[in-house]
């Protein structure tokens, strides 16, 4: 069994997204050139579980793409709960947002369009769970800009830490760079730190 048909086990043995997530899921993967950057319904399922797990009310997430993980964190949210999404893209927010105005779980979303950094300097915390989904190169920035907005025992998730196996023998800038996060963060005292080989690698930050 290769690693394609393990996701694909992992993926038939988890409970599904719902109707509005897959219909997302689909309207990306034919309206938009880059729909691998789709989180993956096991990314998700992990992020819901962990809003459950912290009881978390208020969620920052950086990289909203079309919409997708915003929405699938607003249904795992209790009635009064938040999720604040920053998207540098107008086009894929206006995607976002007619998925959510077609969601109950929509007015719990908020949409910051503009630049990650100065959005995050804007914002009042704390913030229970924060989910970084972004440029792979501005992730040391987005730590360190997310810290003190987020709870003591809060979580940061990071996606995408594996780079599709090249952090084994990075040859690339974007590979080497997480490479050396990878490295950096399991030596950050703030943090338990866990890596795992989901999808395309998701390392969870625990806030000490």
């Amino acid at each position: 069994m290769n690693i394609s048909e393990i996701d694909e086990y992992a993926i038939a043995h988890t409970q599904p997204d719902s109707a509005l997530l897959q219909e997302l899921t689909a309207y990306t993967q034919a309206h938009t050139r880059q729909p691998q950057m789709l989180c993956g319904p096991l990314v998700t399922r992990t992020l819901q579980l962990l809003i459950k797990l912290c009881q978390a009310k208020r969620v920052l997430e950086i990289g909203c793409f079309t919409g997708y993980s915003a929405l699938a964190m607003a249904e795992a949210l209790p009635a009064d709960g938040e999720v604040i999404t920053l998207e540098i893209d107008p086009n894929n927010a206006k995607i976002a947002q007619s998925f959510l105005e077609k969601s109950e779980h929509g007015p719990k979303v908020t949409i910051q369009l503009g630049d990650a950094i100065a959005s995050l300097g804007l914002l009042q915390g704390p913030f229970d769970v924060v989910f970084i989904d972004a440029d792979k190169q501005g992730y040391g920035d987005y730590i360190e800009a997310v810290f003190p907005l987020l709870r003591q025992s809060g979580v940061i998730a990071l996606d995408n830490m594996l780079r599709e196996g090249q952090v084994l023998d990075p040859q690339h800038e974007t590979a080497k760079y997480i490479d050396a996060l990878n490295t950096r963060l399991v030596q950050d005292e703030r943090f338990t730190t866990m890596l795992l080989p989901l999808r395309d690698g998701l390392t969870l930050l625990y806030k000490l």
